[in-house]
């Protein structure tokens, strides 16, 4: 079933990040040995959802769709059987913003600051669950929105702030397949190959060229 927006995320009650982290009354019923599902309920917006593991690839697209544990859609069947071909036990996915919409043309037309100030601070905390802090170990993002991030011009902004905290951490970014022509967009999830590399991505040089609208 597609998911359409009820309202706009400013009129519904939106959980801050730390609030969605604590296990709920309305909770769906799935393995959390598992399963990372933040919040753990369907809503209109979906932090995080991915497996658990000692090396994840935190995936990035540009809106949650209908996915909750144990009925992923096709985007990240795709997405976990890429992570595990190269090389990772695991997959998180995380995307610029979270409002859920199965067309994103359906997402709200302004940004609202508190859904992507608790979005940022899940993020942080994906990078630091992939990464443990003297670990010694860099987290890696897969950037895996295709050119679904022309949607909206802030949606560019959102990943500026990724970078940012990112940097904070010293993430590696990757993309999968061939980027756009026009744009150099990352790739979209769906039809890759099951074992399709990773590469290397200067994702801080791909947003200023999105800044400057060429």
């Amino acid at each position: 079933m597609p998911h359409i927006p009820r309202s706009g995320t400013a009129e519904i009650g939106v959980l801050t990040f730390e609030d969605a982290l604590v296990p709920s009354e309305n909770a769906a019923p799935y393995d959390r040995d598992r399963w990372i599902y933040v919040p753990d309920f369907y809503s209109e917006y979906r932090y995080i959802l991915g497996t658990r593991g000692s090396r994840p690839l935190i995936a990035v697209g540009i809106n949650p769709s209908t996915a909750a544990p144990g009925a992923l859609d096709n985007t990240l069947k795709s997405v976990e059987r890429i992570a595990l071909a190269n090389g990772y036990d695991s997959f998180l996915m995380f995307n610029v913003y979270a409002q859920r919409a199965t067309d994103p043309d359906a997402m709200e037309k302004d940004m609202n600051p508190l859904l992507h100030r608790e979005n940022m601070k899940a993020f942080a905390y994906l990078l630091d669950l992939a990464a443990p802090a003297g670990s010694g170990v860099r987290p890696a993002v897969w950037a895996a929105w295709g050119t679904v991030i022309r949607k909206r011009p802030w949606l560019r902004d959102c990943v500026r702030d990724m970078i940012r905290i990112g940097e904070e951490r010293e993430a590696l970014w990757f993309t999968c397949g061939a980027r756009s022509k026009a744009g150099g967009h990352p790739h979209h999830p769906l039809y890759l190959k099951k074992d399709a590399p990773l590469d290397s991505f200067d994702v801080a040089s791909y947003v200023d060229t999105l800044a400057a609208g060429l």
